[in-house]
Order: structure tokens, then C-alpha cells, then sequence
């Protein structure tokens, strides 16, 4: 029971509104003895789970590894924003990568949103999905920017459905006196993160897939078996997939420079009178503003403002998460100052230097995904699909994103956190000056 007098109805997760709203979820057993498998996930969030339910549907014998329980991570605690594009815009990859790379990335950022969507009704999964996002002008300068992507998204990709909304209209959707303008995506998507990742798992075991909890993996090897270790048990694969994201650790040393883990943190305000819940967000998209900490937001299912604002780069979250976002919240509707935070909770999710996902092989047949950078919801989904292509011998598309430069942190894991908070704090700095 939290400080609501409300349930935490999926044991084991941390308390928030998306556990205490939860579907009902089995508990898998811990792994005990040894047992063989073609592909052994470790990690049971987007990337894991979407991994073995496309190679458990492509005939292949699935185990996931999972140290708490299915979606404990990241994916069990985000925001639940499902959109279009990388965590880069499109004119940044043209100059990165060149115009042809660029175009490749955007359609697999349209195809992961669709998978979304495709996976939410091919396997009936209640996660509370709607339509849009809406990107907000966070400063007046940024408003030039937000309308030359939509109409470079039209002109240079093909893409019709985001538009540009003027000050006044951005204000009347969102209200809010805080911003310039907006972007009006009705391609984008958003939904219960913590729903969809169980109804994932479950598609997943019904295909065949067997899943371990509180089995956290100590150590591993390739090679022929791969050989991968817990405190209880081994399973010996043909191959492996590392899907550890921000809880990778030490597991694998290879990778941890390339990603940087960070917390964010969100609260869930109680259920909002539907005029309320109208005036805040008119068309009931997800939001999300233009500053470099952003601040993101959305309603749930129920009419609660489900708001994330702030984050922090220690091993620590705050003593008091709700009172920590509500000040962020505040700032955007000054008018919820006498509404009651029901939940506060945090989250670690990993970044990359250049803030595109990296994946790619440690060995032939050690793959690895990870660093969506706050995108994690269509990309790992969609990453999970691509890994499940290369094991099945299928390369091209999964080399596009492996291909990607994928830049070390300087200092490597022992000097990487002084140089980003160095970075967060001036751009965060840069947040607070007008413009």
C-alpha cells in the first residue's frame, strides 16, 4: 500500500501510477540448473522482449533473463511517448550521414511507430493507446526551427502528417501561457509503457519464449556454445543478445563507454475533472517542450496528468520525487497548484554522446542494443525486430543503424560523469535564459 492508500498491484516494481495501474502480469520463476536455447536475451524491456517475440515467431528457441521483473527497467516507467524520428532531427543525420542514410533512418522511425501500433492490435494488448504528440516552442527562437522541419518533413520525406500550430492555437491546445508554438503530429503515438511491455512479454510466451525473474546475469562468454551465468543456474545459446540498456553495469565493459545512464524522474497528479483535464490538453495528445531538459507530458487513461520534468546525473534519486517534478509541472499550469500528486517515481534510461542508438556484434553472434537517448519506446521496440533479422541471417537493415559512429564518453565510465554534468548543467543554464 503507497501513501495514497493505493495498491501497487504488480509486486516487485517500483511504486508509480503504471504498477499500480498495471494488468495483471504472471511471475516467472527464478533459473535454477542449466538449460539450452538458440537466443539467450538478457534483459526483459523493449529490446529484449521484442527480440524474442520475433525470433520466437521466426521458429527460434527463446530465454530472457531478466534481473527484477518483465519492464522493472526503463520500460516500465517512461513517459510513453511513441514518435516519429530519431532522437536527432533530419537535417542534422543529412549532415552526419548524408541525405540517403537520413531518408533510411526516417522511414525506419515511421516503420517503428507502425510496429508499435501493429503489435498493440495483432496481439490485443490494453495499454491505454492514443493518437499524437505535439512538440512545444519553448522560447520564441525555436519557433523558425519547429516550422522549418514540418515543412522539411513534407517537402524532403514525404511526410503529411504534422502541421504547424501558431502561438495562440498552441496556447488554446495546451493551456498554457508558457509557449510560442508547436508541431501537431497526428502520426505519433502514446500509451501505458509499463501495459504495453507486459502485453509484449506475454505475446512472447505464448510464442514460446521462456522467461526467468530475479535472474541476474554475472557473467558471460561467446563462443560455440555462448555461455551465460547467474547466481543459480546457466543457459548455454547459440547466441546472445544484450539487452541491458541503462542497468547494463559492469556486465559488459566493451559497451559501457558508449552510453552514459541518467535519471529522470515523473509524477501522476489524481484523476482530473474531465473540463480540467480539456483545458490542459484539448486533443489529448502527448506533449513535450523544446528545452534541452525537456519537460514531457501526457494524460492517462484515467484523466490523470501523467508529467516528467527534471533529472539528475548520480547514482541517487531525490527524497522526494513528487515535490521534485511538481515545480517543473507548476511552471507549465500554475492552475494545478491545489491538485494532489498521487505518485512520484524515477527511472534510469542511458544516453549516447551523439544521442543515436547504438547497436551492433561484440562477436558473430553477440548482439547488442542500446543508448535511446528518451526514444526508447519505437526504437528499442524496433531494434528488438531488426536484432531478430541479423540472427536469422538478414543483415542490411541492422547494419544501417551498426554503421552509425558511435563516439566513446571522454574518461571512458570513470570520467564520463564530471564532463556530462559539466554539459547538462550549461545547457541547462541555456534553458533558463529567454529567447
Amino acid at each position: 500500500m503507497n501513501a495514497t492508500g493505493t495498491v501497487n498491484k504488480l509486486v516487485g516494481h517500483p511504486d508509480s501510477y503504471y504498477a499500480a495501474s498495471a494488468n495483471p502480469a504472471p511471475v516467472y520463476p527464478q533459473l535454477e540448473g542449466t538449460v539450452e536455447a538458440d537466443v539467450c536475451v538478457i534483459g526483459a524491456g523493449y529490446t529484449g522482449l521484442s527480440s524474442a517475440l520475433h525470433l520466437a515467431e521466426r521458429g527460434y528457441k527463446v530465454v530472457v533473463l531478466e534481473a527484477e521483473r518483465v519492464g522493472w527497467g526503463a520500460s516500465g516507467r517512461n513517459g510513453g511517448h511513441v514518435g516519429v524520428g530519431q532522437r536527432r532531427g533530419q537535417e542534422d543525420l543529412e549532415k552526419m550521414l548524408g541525405l540517403d542514410t537520413a531518408k533510411q533512418l526516417w522511414d525506419m522511425s515511421v516503420e517503428a511507430v507502425h510496429l508499435v501500433e501493429d503489435l498493440i492490435n495483432k496481439h490485443s494488448i490494453q495499454c491505454d493507446l492514443k493518437r499524437g504528440i505535439m512538440h512545444l516552442a519553448a522560447k520564441r527562437s525555436h519557433n523558425a526551427h519547429l516550422q522549418e522541419e514540418v515543412e522539411l518533413l513534407r517537402d524532403r520525406y514525404g511526410y503529411e502528417q504534422m502541421r504547424y500550430a501558431d502561438e495562440d492555437e498552441a496556447r488554446t491546445l495546451v493551456g498554457s501561457e508558457r509557449y510560442f508554438g508547436a508541431q501537431v503530429d497526428s502520426g505519433s503515438l502514446h500509451l501505458h509503457p509499463l501495459n504495453f511491455a507486459l502485453g509484449l512479454a506475454g505475446a512472447a510466451a505464448a510464442a514460446g519464449v521462456d522467461f526467468y525473474e530475479h535472474s541476474r546475469v554475472t557473467k558471460y562468454r561467446g563462443g560455440s556454445p555462448c555461455l551465460v551465468e547467474t547466481a543459480n543456474g546457466q543457459v548455454k545459446a547459440k547466441n546472445i543478445v544484450l539487452a541491458c540498456n541503462g542497468y547494463l553495469g559492469n556486465l559488459e565493459p566493451r559497451m559501457a563507454g558508449k552510453i552514459m545512464p541518467i535519471n529522470n524522474f515523473v509524477l501522476a497528479t489524481e484523476p482530473l475533472s474531465e473540463s480540467l483535464a480539456k483545458e490542459l490538453i484539448a486533443n489529448d495528445y502527448a506533449l513535450q517542450d523544446t528545452l534541452f531538459v525537456i519537460d514531457y507530458w501526457k494524460l492517462s487513461g484515467d484523466n490523470r496528468l501523467i508529467f516528467g520534468g527534471g533529472e539528475n546525473y548520480t547514482s541517487r534519486f531525490p527524497q522526494d520525487i513528487r515535490n521534485f517534478v511538481r515545480k517543473y509541472m507548476l511552471r507549465v499550469y500554475p492552475q494545478l497548484a491545489d491538485t494532489r500528486i498521487e505518485f512520484g517515481w524515477g527511472g534510469t534510461l542511458a544516453i549516447t554522446l551523439n544521442r543515436m542508438p547504438h547497436l551492433g556484434r561484440l562477436e558473430p553472434n553477440v548482439y547488442y542494443s542500446q543508448g535511446y537517448s528518451g526514444h526508447g519506446v519505437p526504437t528499442a521496440t524496433f531494434a528488438g525486430k531488426l536484432i531478430a533479422e541479423v540472427v536469422a541471417g538478414t543483415e542490411e537493415r541492422f547494419d544501417i543503424l551498426a554503421q552509425i559512429p558511435t563516439p566513446s564518453f571522454p574518461g571512458g565510465t570513470l570520467l564520463r560523469w564530471p564532463g556530462l554534468v559539466a554539459g547538462m548543467l550549461y545547457y541547462s543554464l541555456k534553458d533558463k535564459l529567454g529567447g
